[in-house]
Parts: C-alpha cells; structure tokens; sequence
C-alpha cells in the first residue's frame, strides 16, 4: 500500500507548485472521530519571537544596524559561523523558535525563524516556492514529495533614506546557489507558509503512526490557507490511515474535481477504492494515473530490491543507476547501489556511492550512519 504525501523542506514536486486557485467545495471534519492532541496545535505560535530571539536581536543584530542594512545584518547574522550556526536538519519542521534553540532545520523552519526576526526588525517579508526538479522519498509505506521555500527581505519606509542597500530586496535561501541557479518562483501567502508548516507536523505524525496528531496538525494547516490542496491530500490519508475510508475517498475526489491530473490524489484514490473492493472503478482512476505517470517514483529502486533479493546484483545495479538517473538527491539509491556494489566486489565504487549517500542525506542520525558504514567498508577490505 503507497501513500504520497506533500512535504516542503528540500526540492518541490513540479507538478504541486500551483495549487488550484478555487477552495476545494467543502472541507469535511471529522474533530469528533479524533481525541485531542497531545502536542500543541497553535498557528500563533509557528512565528513567536522567543525570550532567547528577542535576546539575539538585541545584543547581537541591532548593533550592527548603525553600519548594515537590517537586510545585511540579519544575513551577516545567519551566515556567519561566529554569530549563529545554523545546520540542515530535515529531520522534523520546528517553529521559529525551536529552530533558533536548536540552531538547526529543514528549509522551512530556517524560513520561518528568519521571517520572525525579520518582521521584528520592520523587514517586508515575502516567501517563495521554488520550483526546482522532484524529489522524493519515503518512510515505510508513505511517500514523499518535498517542496521548497524561501524568503526574500525588502525595506520599510524608515529605512529608505540611508544607503542604496536599504532600498535592494534580498533573497536569503538555505539551499546552496548551485542547486537554485536557473530555478524559477512563485510568491505564496504567509498563510501558505504556516500552513506548509502544520503540513509538514501532520505528514512526520503519520510517518510515526500518530494519527491522532496528524489529524489536528492537517487540520491547522487548512484552517491557516483554506487554499492549500496539499493539506487535503494529507488529510485523505489521515482519514484512510484512521478506517475513515468514505471521508477519505470524498477528499481525493474534491481535490480531483478541481485539478483532475493530481498524482497523488489519484494514487491514493486508487489505493482507497481497492481496500473498499470496488477494483472496476480504481482501475479506472489507476488508468488516468499510469497515463500521466507510466514510471511512479522508486519505480526502478523497487525493481531493483527485489533485484537484490533473489541474489541478481548486476541486475540491482543497473536499476538502482537508472532511479539515480531521475533522481541523484535521494541518498537511499546511492545506499543500495553501494550495496550492490559491494556484493559484486566492486568496493572503490561503493565507497564512492556511500560518500554520495552521507553528502545528500539531509538528518544528523543519517549522516553519522553512513560515516559510520563508510569507516567499516574502509577498515574492512583496506589493503594496506
């Protein structure tokens, strides 16, 4: 069973950038199917400027505004190692001040904490999805696709009349110049932006079988941006992961009625109508999909685990390096390539895939577990 999923935190799905300009016609809950969180839930608190944050601005950014634009010194601030230093960690989204405690993010929380310090100094903040090439990934049986964000900070009247600087906007992204270079925008809500971010809570419960959470999380996110059709894919899954199988089939179907090649409406439609044994009308809808995606995500990555299971590495090999080919940012193909590698004694090779593997995993506790195998696989065949 597959279940796709919209996350915003490192490269987005091209085909979700836009999202539908008309609300979807009626936004089923279910708050009485769901016990209360047991996490906050609370839009007001994703943009808080924290006691620490306040402290930081104070001491350590508006000094350097009697020499910089606050553009600058808030750059300055986030960029530079002696002031904060700030490490990618898409492990789970953080609000602003989380990320600030924690020094560490995925893209989105690095927005977010940089948005609320922004605001404070009197910044004009506008957010961005950048549409860059899809990635995905997965956890157990749900699929991921990942979204980027980022920010661009303007001028306020009070700051104009001091250097050309203050009147330039600047764009800051937590993503390194090479992997933006030719990309294109679009500017979205701040409401979008908050609701990304209860998106993203909703979507790492479900990956920790927190459905209850998910619910509240999913729900939040559609009451931020009533607009945001991921949040409803997500809350479709929710109501499927939770047995609430016609409030899910209701969803997918709304959200098809007003963007009829969704993929990930109509997987997990399909998905939902074979669990109800009604397989005329899923083949159907998995007709229209296969048309629109004759080679989903993982496609050949599968083909290849299974490759490796009955013991056929060349051939694993192979079709782990064309899942490479669609996608080079995944760092579980170059995992199993390296595998692969190994298996038919090529250890050069898979020391380069799990080298490949560490650079493009985007958590601590992945990257420590490739160092880790990269130092066995070195002291093991090392030939001295």
């Amino acid at each position: 069973m597959k279940t796709w999923i919209t996350l915003f935190f490192t490269i987005l799905l091209t085909a979700c950038a836009s999202q539908p300009s008309q609300k979807i016609s009626r936004l089923q809950l279910n708050d009485q199917g769901f016990t209360p969180s047991a996490k906050t839930v609370n839009i007001d608190e994703v943009m808080t400027l924290s006691n620490e944050m306040r402290s930081y601005l104070k001491n350590d950014i508006s000094p350097q505004l009697r020499i910089k634009s606050p553009q600058r010194a808030l750059f300055d601030a986030l960029s530079t190692k002696g002031q904060i230093k700030l490490e990618y960690d898409a492990e789970i989204t953080r609000n602003a001040a989380q990320a600030f405690s924690a020094r560490s993010g995925n893209c989105l929380s690095l927005v977010l904490m940089t948005a609320t310090f922004a605001k404070e100094l009197g910044m004009d903040v506008q957010y961005q999805n950048v549409l860059v090439d899809e990635s995905w990934s997965r956890n157990n049986d749900i699929y991921f696709a990942a979204g980027h964000v980022n920010i661009v900070l303007g001028y306020k009247s009070a700051f104009k009349g001091f250097t050309q600087e203050y009147s330039q906007a600047m764009v800051i992204d937590f993503l390194p110049p090479k992997d933006l270079k030719g990309q294109r925008s679009e500017l979205i809500k701040e409401a979008t932006v908050i609701a990304m971010y209860f998106n993203n809570r909703a979507a790492e419960s479900l990956a920790q079988q927190q459905v209850n959470d998910a619910y509240w999380f999913a729900r939040a996110a559609l009451m931020s941006d009533p607009d945001f059709t991921a949040a409803y894919n997500t809350l479709g899954v929710i109501y499927r992961q939770h047995g609430d199988l016609e409030l899910a089939e209701n969803v997918f179907k709304q959200i098809l009625g007003k963007d009829a090649e969704n993929i990930m409406a109509l997987s997990n439609l399909v998905e939902v109508l074979r669990k109800t044994e009604r397989r005329a009308e899923a083949k159907v809808y998995l007709s229209r999909l296969e048309n629109l995606q004759p080679y989903p995500p993982f496609h050949f990555f599968n083909k290849g685990l299974a490759a490796m299971e009955r013991g056929d590495y060349a051939e694993a090999k192979t079709l782990f390096k064309r899942e490479i080919r669609r996608d080079a940012n995944y760092d579980e193909f170059h995992l199993w390539l390296a595998l692969a590698h190994l298996r038919l004694g090529e250890t050069s090779d898979a020391v380069d895939e799990l080298t490949l593997a560490k650079a493009n995993s985007t958590t601590r506790k992945a990257q420590n577990l490739y160092a880790s195998k990269l130092e066995k696989i070195k002291a093991t065949y090392s030939h001295n």
